[in-house]
């Protein structure tokens, strides 16, 4: 299949260097973003106003409809009513880009529209309507949106750019038979790309519910060699360690220290809550997300860590069952999920052969590397199906860009 695009490719590249041999031996001319579009921000209307937001008919776009529908839009998650327009409404075929906090994510908008103040239109000048295609265009807008996270600022504690910085932003205009003949390509290419990720993501997804599945069941110590109580014991989790609260990072200086919230790592510092194999549990928000760590680590109090006795138990074995508990089920809050030392701390985990330690650690220690290739082959980026899929995408962006990249025509 890959010989065979790229055969495709080639044949492809040839009648593309050919119309650019015809309308652009000179190289191509590049305008200032400016120059081709008129820029606007967007803007939210009252939420407290129901008159703005009931019934509404015309599509307000935000990073969440990209996110959920992807990059060519003709309808909303969110309508807002006229009474809500400030001004005109923007025009159909219009290009949006996510402008702050989550920078540089963009898409075609097929229908008029509003959108938020996170977002960013442009709108094609009249004068360039014969010149440009827009979904020439809306494939330029992926470097013109690396270019954005590479030049934004940061306020506030939240990254922003502002249209003064957007205008320097450089777009090439060749010939409009090239323009064309770029997104023909482009098109098929993404389709083909699109169809290959979608089979290796469905392969990927029946991977992992194999892996679980294999996962539970080693973990579930229901075979006749082990269930009975002179083979494994159940403990509380209290027993085999220490579930300890983490706290405040800010007075620290910058480093190479990962600091874990519920979401994963936020900061780097110069300073460690713990040096040793640990799992990490979220105390708030996404209390089913564990982590595992062998590295020095600090933890926010949104997030417990745990000083496990190695001497009796296997910390990543440890890590691997608590993923079979499903601990959103052990929620205690009312909003916001959340989790207690006290609930965590009567889980109980089984611990193998509890009347021969060297036994005991030697079993664990077996499950664990089994369970550490299979999670590898799932969720290792340098190996298996992820490694396959981050390939393809990597090969359609650099010809993507190959395509869209240009000699300068001086001027």
């Amino acid at each position: 299949m890959i010989i065979a695009s790229q055969r495709w490719e080639s044949n492809k590249m040839s009648k593309l260097e050919e119309l650019i041999t015809e309308y652009c031996p000179d190289g191509v001319e590049y305008k200032l973003v400016d120059e081709l579009f008129d820029i606007k921000n967007g803007y939210t209307p009252l939420k407290s106003n129901s008159v703005f937001w009931e019934n509404g008919s015309i599509p307000w776009f935000r990073m969440e409809d990209i996110r959920t529908n992807g990059r060519i839009l003709s309808d909303a998650i969110q309508y807002i009513t006229p009474e809500a327009v400030k001004g005109n409404l923007l025009p159909a075929n219009s290009l949006i880009m996510s402008t702050t906090a989550t920078i540089g994510e963009h898409a075609l908008i097929t229908v008029d529209f509003l959108m938020n103040q996170q977002i960013t239109a442009f709108s094609l000048k009249e004068k360039f309507v014969n010149d440009a295609e827009m979904k020439f265009l809306f494939y330029c807008f992926f470097d013109f949106g690396k270019w954005c996270i590479d030049n934004a600022n940061k306020s506030g504690g939240m990254y922003i750019i502002g249209i003064q910085k957007l205008k320097q932003y450089l777009i090439p205009l060749p010939h409009p038979e090239i323009q064309r003949e770029i997104v023909r390509i482009l098109d098929n290419f993404t389709e083909l790309t699109a169809e290959l990720t979608a089979e290796l993501t469905a392969e990927l997804t029946a991977r992992k519910k194999q892996y679980e599945y294999y996962r539970d069941s080693l973990l579930t110590f229901g075979d006749e060699d082990l269930c009975n109580s002179q083979n494994y014991n159940m403990q509380n989790l209290s027993d085999v360690l220490k579930i300890k609260n983490g706290k405040d990072y800010k007075k620290f200086s910058e480093g190479e220290i990962p600091v874990y919230g519920s979401g994963g790592v936020i900061a780097y510092i110069d300073k460690f809550a713990y040096n040793k194999p640990s799992v990490l549990i979220p105390r708030k928000g996404s209390i089913d997300k564990l982590y595992y760590t062998e590295q020095p680590f600090w933890t926010v109090d949104t997030i417990f860590y745990t000083e496990i006795n190695d001497e009796i138990i296997n910390p990543k074995f440890v890590y691997y069952y608590l993923q079979t508990q499903h601990l959103e089920r052990l929620n205690t809050g009312g909003g916001v999920p959340s989790l207690t030392q006290g609930v965590l701390n009567k889980i109980e985990i089984p611990v193998p052969y509890p009347n021969d330690i060297e036994k005991s650690l030697k079993e664990q220690q077996r499950i664990v590397d089994i369970l550490d290739r299979f999670d590898a082959l799932c969720n290792d980026m340098t190996i298996g199906l992820p490694a396959e899929i981050a390939t393809r995408q990597k090969q359609y962006e650099y010809y993507r860009d190959k395509l869209l990249t240009f000699k300068e025509k001086q001027v």
